[in-house]
């Protein structure tokens, strides 16, 4: 039986894991969330909550995981023997299943953009009816669907190192240079400026609790913190690294992808005379129409497409990671086998999703649509219970010699960060799931 695999090098860990929380979460819903909650008051407290809150319960998330050098089950089978903790692990399991299901869904509308910017098939579209079409469309869905997770599974059935880290290591990269090269297009728009302050100069008229409230879920649900990824990923990791420095990396990489994505969509978004509050077709709409307007468009727009994808992708193989990691145990001769099994029935599970908008669309469940009711399961039940129970764990069934040995510090900085998962984190959480069901 092989040996447990681990991470080659630090780096290679904080871009997977960076990877993991950078996806659609920062490219997509960050810049829509910012855009309808009055721009920089939403960015300053996306920052705020994201290093006061999502750090700590990321933190909790990478020591249980590197304490228990398992699957997240079996990590906290042995960290709490005899008593039914690890149904946390398989709670993660769970809902990384479904959230993935859905989730690929929307890889496989970036895969269908891709290929129509690749053959040039998307200047002078009207893309709010190009849109509608795609998604509408069950034999592209479902293609779309089927290849991202073919690239998925390819990735992660390859290993940690053959696979997630090796993908991570260029995919990352990639997606920061394309985000650099695209925000510096984005900045020499004329009239590039009134994005700037848009997205820099607070509108303190729209410091409200409401916005308080959504930055505090954006800044939770974008680490990617909850489904046991993180924990997953953490137990790879060999004991000498310092799992402070690595969560501070993955934040730090996050906000700052989510700030350039503002810096590539703003500016361009005011320059051609769109409203920054388009909503969640502002990737979709508004951005390729922005493209077409500009000289060269047709190349940027392969490059964004190019780097949604690396995005969604980093994400995708976290997810996938979870269940496989549970499903192969201590036998890592089945991994392979397993996340075939395991994308399989991703695929198959997510088939309404991707129909929703189509042959499917009459279809009615709690929330809406097959695609609303596996987005509302995942996002208002899944992620915020598997964190509150993550951050009780690690706050009250985790020792203090436990974490201060993980942590490796026993000051004052342990202290503060025992107090924020045992109190302040969980307040928080519970606030923010109260909260989505009054708001509706």
């Amino acid at each position: 039986m092989k040996q447990r695999e681990q991470w080659t090098s630090k780096i290679g860990f904080v871009l997977a894991a960076a990877g993991s929380a950078i996806g659609l979460g920062a490219i997509w819903k960050f810049p829509y969330m910012t855009g309808s909650n009055g721009g920089s008051v939403f960015l300053l407290l996306f920052i705020l909550c994201t290093v006061s809150i999502g750090l700590p319960i990321l933190l909790a998330e990478f020591i249980i995981g590197r304490r228990g050098q398992h699957d997240a089950v079996t990590s906290l089978k042995i960290l709490a023997p005899g008593r039914k903790w690890y149904w946390i692990g398989w709670m993660g399991v769970g809902t990384s299943f479904i959230l993935l299901s859905f989730y690929s869904v929307v890889g496989g509308w970036i895969l269908s953009y891709l290929y129509r910017a690749l053959f040039f098939q998307l200047s002078s579209s009207d893309y709010g009816k190009l849109f509608t079409e795609i998604i509408a469309n069950p034999v592209e869905v479902l293609a779309g669907q089927a290849v991202f997770m073919l690239l998925t599974v390819w990735i992660v059935q390859g290993g940690i190192k053959g696979g997630i880290e090796r993908a991570s290591r260029w995919m990352m990269p990639l997606l920061f240079l394309f985000f650099i090269v695209l925000a510096i297009r984005s900045l020499t728009l004329e009239g590039a400026v009134e994005g700037l302050r848009f997205l820099f100069i607070p509108d303190w008229s729209y410091l409200t609790g409401k916005t308080f409230l959504l930055a505090l879920g954006q800044a939770f649900f974008s680490l990617s913190v909850g489904v046991t990824a993180m924990m997953t990923y953490a137990s790879y990791l060999p004991k000498e690294e310092r799992l402070g420095q690595s969560a501070w990396n993955v934040s730090l990489l996050n906000i700052f992808i989510s700030v350039l994505a503002g810096v590539v969509i703003f500016p361009a978004v005011f320059a051609l005379g769109h409203s920054p509050s388009e909503g969640p077709g502002l990737i979709f709409v508004i951005l390729p129409a922005i493209f077409n307007e500009i000289p060269f468009g047709g190349f940027f727009m392969i490059v964004f497409f190019i780097l949604m994808l690396f995005a969604t992708l980093t994400s995708s193989i976290s997810m996938l990671e979870i269940g496989v990691s549970t499903g192969i145990g201590k036998n890592l001769e089945k991994r392979k086998r397993v996340a075939w099994m395991f994308g399989i029935l991703i695929f198959v599970v997510g088939i309404p999703s991707a129909l929703s908008f189509g042959v499917l669309s009459n279809w009615k469940l709690p929330g809406g649509t097959f695609f609303d009711f596996a987005d509302m399961l995942t996002s208002r039940f899944g992620l915020p219970i598997g964190a509150l129970l993550i951050s009780f764990f690690a706050g009250f069934l985790m020792t203090k010699d436990e974490t201060a040995d993980e942590l490796k510090t026993r000051g004052a900085i342990h202290s503060i960060w025992k107090g924020i998962v045992r109190y302040l984190a969980p307040l928080a959480i519970i606030i923010i799931f109260i909260a989505s069901f009054w708001n509706g």
